[in-house]
């Protein structure tokens, strides 16, 4: 007698592979809109069965709806291939993306508005050079050449407005922080979207002030895009939370650090010199004040400016430092020079004075060197260093994927 195959009388069913990773994820976040999403969706799934050549998912990430949008999502999912929702218990249109793109394993992860206002022919412009490698992030952009915009005067005041604002605090380099229609390649939003703070509506600029100080490709492409007259965007309280924003990364960037060092260097300098006088002379303490301020000034810069870390490399910089403090003794002592020409024997609030005035005209000359000379092969900027409290962990704001 031999012993039953204990195999042959199991109910054996194939195990499924995994779907594999899509090349593209386009993630629509909603907050009740239960009455235009599955319109919008349909449409956009047709146009990317119809126009994008490669893999793709659509991902519904709903930021704690209250009205019938999550039931209308999940009817999505169930009839149509390639969508799948993602339930938040959070508002916030940053905190969806940021979950939804950190949970993400395509190439390229994007968004778009629900309202679909950017016309859908932009998206294969948009994620082609992701997909190929040539950029980091793309943006659609209003405010390019080549875009067709209809809204409303007020509008368009305040997109302008606004960003003309980054322009002048933030030196943005992008044309559009706010446009509802970006992309980023998979690996970057791994490694740059634990470093953004923002919940909100200030994500997006967020998003892109810390790529650029990073370095990384931002492609923009013109959009042609139409006023969404139901818009639920509150105005002031977004732009209230955008001048926030504002003021937090202006504190965090390296060029308002630097003037907090000069300044701090400049108060130092001024005191040594007016200790320094009395036996010294003033040539003599005007370069003992500035070489020992000028050591302080580059060491801080160094940590605090520049994020640099370690011995690696200091006594190349404090070397390369020094000659920007040779250019800086030469234009103090030519002031000194100048003025004890003009006035003989000026008194010590004078030349100090002229001193601190001449220090101020170098500080331009000494930012420009630090940057692009003394600490130009620092290690990446610490902006893609990630804080954790700064990540909204998926487990304990979202429920899994359908």
């Amino acid at each position: 007698m031999t012993d039953a195959d204990p195999m042959a009388s199991a109910d054996l069913h194939p195990v499924p592979s995994p779907a594999p990773a899509p090349r593209l994820e386009v993630v629509v976040p909603v907050y009740n809109e239960e009455r235009v999403l599955a319109a919008s969706v349909r449409r956009l799934r047709d146009h990317l069965d119809a126009f994008v050549p490669f893999s793709w998912r659509i991902v519904i990430a709903d930021n704690a709806s209250t009205d019938a949008t999550p039931r209308v999502a999940a009817q999505l999912a169930g009839e149509l291939d390639g969508v799948e929702v993602l339930r938040l218990s959070q508002k916030g249109r940053g905190r969806a993306l940021r979950t939804a793109w950190l949970a993400s394993d395509a190439d390229v992860v994007a968004y778009m508005d629900v309202d679909l206002s950017t016309d859908l022919r932009a998206l294969l412009p948009l994620v082609a050079p992701l997909i190929s490698g040539h950029s980091d992030i793309a943006i659609g952009t209003r405010l390019a050449r080549g875009s067709r915009v209809e809204r409303g005067g007020r509008r368009e005041f305040i997109s302008r407005t606004y960003n003309h604002l980054l322009h002048l605090t933030l030196r943005a380099r992008f044309t559009d922080a706010q446009c509802g229609f970006k992309a980023v390649r998979g690996d970057v939003a791994q490694r740059l979207l634990p470093a953004v703070r923002d919940d909100g509506w200030f994500f997006d600029t967020e998003l892109l002030v810390l790529a650029q100080r990073a370095g990384l490709r931002i492609h923009e492409v013109p959009v042609d895009w139409v006023d969404d007259p139901d818009s639920r965007v509150d105005v002031v309280a977004t732009a209230i939370g955008d001048l926030k924003g504002i003021a937090r990364l202006l504190v965090a960037s390296p060029l308002l650090r630097f003037v907090l060092v000069g300044i701090a260097s400049t108060l130092a300098f001024a005191a040594l010199y007016v200790l320094l006088r009395g036996p010294l002379g003033a040539t003599g303490a005007n370069a003992i004040a500035l070489a020992i301020t000028a050591v302080g000034n580059t060491l801080a810069n160094r940590a605090f400016t520049f994020g640099v870390r370690g011995r690696a490399g200091l006594e190349r910089q404090l070397s390369m430092g020094f000659v920007v403090y040779v250019i800086t003794v030469a234009l103090a002592t030519g002031a000194l020079t100048v003025l004890h020409a003009l006035q003989p024997d000026p008194s010590r609030a004078l030349e100090v004075t002229v001193l601190v005035a001449a220090s101020t005209c170098a500080t331009v000359t000494r930012y420009v060197a630090l940057r692009m000379w003394v600490f130009a092969h620092r290690p990446q900027p610490q902006a893609l260093e990630t804080p954790p409290l700064a990540i909204v962990p998926p487990a304990a704001d979202s429920t899994p994927l359908v």
